[in-house]
């Protein structure tokens, strides 16, 4: 099934590209680049420096780029699941 911004809370995040469009810590807004590591509570976010930035999902929201180049946006809180577990916790699943 191809990624789009409909049913992107349900896929793996990691190789998207994410910036942080809003968040509660000034420090996270704007952090951008590839995701490459997910917990429960938080995305890992390599930059284009190569250092990874640890940003919690509560409080935030990413705005990600999808495979076919669109761009979607999810709030933090929605995705605030392990990510095996996403699919049975997420309401709306199709």
């Amino acid at each position: 099934m191809a990624i789009t911004a409909e049913n992107l809370r349900w896929h793996e995040f990691i190789g998207l590209r994410a910036s942080v469009a809003r968040s509660a810590s000034q420090a996270h807004r704007g952090i951008s680049g590839t995701v490459v590591d997910e917990t429960k509570n938080t995305l890992v976010i390599r930059g284009k420096d190569g250092k990874d930035r640890r940003v919690p999902k509560r409080g935030s929201v990413f705005a990600f780029v999808l495979p076919d180049g669109k761009k979607a946006v999810l709030e933090g809180a929605q995705v605030a699941f392990r990510p095996y577990d996403r699919p049975k916790k997420v309401k709306g699943v199709v």
